[in-house]
């Protein structure tokens, strides 16, 4: 019920007010049934714009650092996404990965939509990076369309670390629903599930225009955070 409060009458009057979103292909999202709407992931705006323009109800998989913040700002975010039903998913292992892909599919089993940003994380510098393989799993599995979506400025109005977002437009792109019926049963297979997750970034990327990278990028972050040190303060020479 209080999703609906915050997307009819709190949230989303006020997102469209300030944003002004351009909206492309809102018709390419089924008006009834299971599916998965799977996006890229430039800013932490990107949880509360793209919910606010899709008429159906929407489900994320958030990661759930989100409902453990410490303070004020942990409590309020927890009560955000609680309130907005979204699942908290743990990224912290495969036996993690698989009780996101459970979550995810009990959604799809209710016939409703399911939101997933294949990425696992946000882009750190605006890029397009390396798909997870859970969005192809549960679509194999589930036999549901996906529907690629791309946020489009939205690292510019809120890049990691700004808090309070910029007030500048912002553009979501829907493209066709991409149909992976001819993988059926092919759920286990790592061929099979690597080419249905590269097919959906595919379809991102020719609508967001980002540059793609073909590395996770948990895997870059974790690399420019280690070496941030060294950079700051470099060896002496001798």
């Amino acid at each position: 019920m209080f999703y609906y409060v915050l997307k009819y009458v709190l949230l989303g009057p006020l997102l469209r007010l300030l944003f002004r979103p351009r909206i492309e292909g809102l018709e390419h999202i089924p008006a009834e049934g299971a599916a998965i709407v799977a996006g890229n992931h430039l800013s932490f705006s990107d949880h509360f714009l793209m919910p606010a323009i899709i008429k159906r109800r929407i489900t994320f998989l958030a990661k759930a650092e989100y409902f453990t913040g410490p303070g004020i700002k942990g409590r309020l975010t927890a009560f955000f996404f609680r309130s907005a039903g979204q699942i908290p998913v743990d990224r912290s292992g495969k036996e993690a990965g698989q009780a996101a892909i459970r979550e995810g599919l009990g959604v799809l089993s209710e016939q409703e939509l399911l939101g997933i940003y294949p990425e696992g994380t946000r882009s750190h510098d605006g890029r397009l990076y390396k798909g997870k393989v859970g969005v192809a799993v549960m679509a194999i599995r589930a036999q549901v369309p996906v529907v690629p979506c791309a946020m489009v400025g939205t690292f510019e109005i809120q890049p990691p670390g700004q808090v309070l977002p910029r007030i500048r437009r912002v553009t979501i792109r829907f493209g066709e629903p991409l149909d992976f019926s001819r993988y059926a049963g092919l759920e286990n297979q790592k061929a099979a599930v690597r080419a249905v997750t590269d097919e959906i970034m595919y379809a991102i990327l020719g609508l967001s225009g980002q540059e793609y990278v073909d590395r996770y990028a948990a895997e870059v972050k974790a690399e420019q955070a280690k070496a941030a040190p060294a950079r700051k303060f470099p060896r002496p020479r001798r």
